[in-house]
């Protein structure tokens, strides 16, 4: 989060909770299956456990999921998964209480590790994402990994993307993922590839003997352009088809005209970048400029 924080949108420019319900079932009509709620921070929305609810209901929406700072998981976790929410993504990024306030403002690292643990109570299935960056958690790397061995979660180690903040910083505190593997080594921790249910990005591996596993999602020093299958929208109502594009085409309109929102999806898809090289040197070819700048804790995981 800046350090300056960021302004909320107002109520009228956010998706209602009809309007949501109705996008979902578009694209499950267009054969998408899979639904992940991500923010921001999704479960501040009031009515988010309706939500979850109503696009559970729908026919061929088979796997609901959520991204989360998880502090209003001891309060929501329990109602969500009556609901129908079956996987989480909880974003964790040091274990460590000082720096985890200034990381994310003020947060209660306490309350997150409380709610992984309820989560993991309740039957869900758990992720957490770390994203590493030099200087500021890059020293925790075994922490995570030891947390693995008697804690069932899937650690996923994220490369820092250059998102929102400029090259020169970027390029100061990107930490390559192969890190990870060294500090296996020098602490001489077996471990071995596994096959993890889902397509996500991730390449998985548990260490000997332990309940969870680690895995890494490395979009800068290994590229998984090629099999990405996601589109996000934005809680403005705006359709992204890869986050490095500076493209979003507004379908919030068309959402009750399903000849004109299958026309819309087809754009942004037609018009994706290839791989992230494109969408950071094409982009002449971006034909619908994004309408306001998105720094990357708006725009979620």
């Amino acid at each position: 989060m800046p350090e300056e924080g960021l302004p909320f949108f107002p109520t009228d420019r956010v998706l209602s909770q009809d309007e949501i319900v109705q996008l979902v079932q578009n694209f499950a009509e267009m054969g998408v299956s899979k639904v992940r709620f991500t923010g921001g921070e999704p479960l501040l929305r009031r009515d988010v456990v309706d939500i979850v609810r109503r696009v559970h209901a729908i026919p061929g929406i088979t796997d609901i999921s959520a991204t989360t700072n998880g502090l209003y998981l001891p309060r929501k976790a329990a109602a969500l998964k009556e609901a129908g929410l079956q996987r989480l993504n909880i974003s964790l990024d040091t274990f460590d209480p000082a720096r985890y306030k200034k990381i994310t403002r003020g947060g209660n690292i306490k309350q997150v590790l409380k709610g992984i643990k309820i989560a993991s109570e309740l039957g869900y299935v758990v992720k957490l994402n770390v994203v590493v960056i030099k200087g500021q958690n890059d020293d925790e790397l075994l922490k995570f990994l030891n947390y693995t061995r008697d804690h069932r979660v899937n650690v996923r180690f994220i490369e820092f993307m250059p998102i929102g903040n400029s090259e020169a910083t970027w390029k100061k505190e990107y930490v390559g993922l192969k890190n990870v593997f060294d500090i296996c080594e020098e602490n001489q921790i077996d471990y071995q590839p596994i096959q993890l249910p889902g397509n996500g990005p991730s390449e998985n591996y548990r260490i000997k003997g332990a309940l969870g596993s680690f895995g890494l999602i490395h979009p800068i020093s290994g590229k998984f352009c090629e099999t990405c299958n996601r589109l996000r929208i934005t809680p403005d109502g705006y359709i992204k088809a890869c986050l490095y594009w500076d493209e979003e085409i507004n379908i919030r309109a068309a959402i009750p005209d399903k000849v004109e929102f299958r026309r819309l999806v087809q754009r942004a898809l037609d018009n994706k970048p290839l791989d992230h090289r494109m969408a950071l040197t094409d982009v002449d070819k971006v034909e619908y400029k994004a309408p306001t700048w998105r720094h990357m804790s708006q725009i979620g995981g």
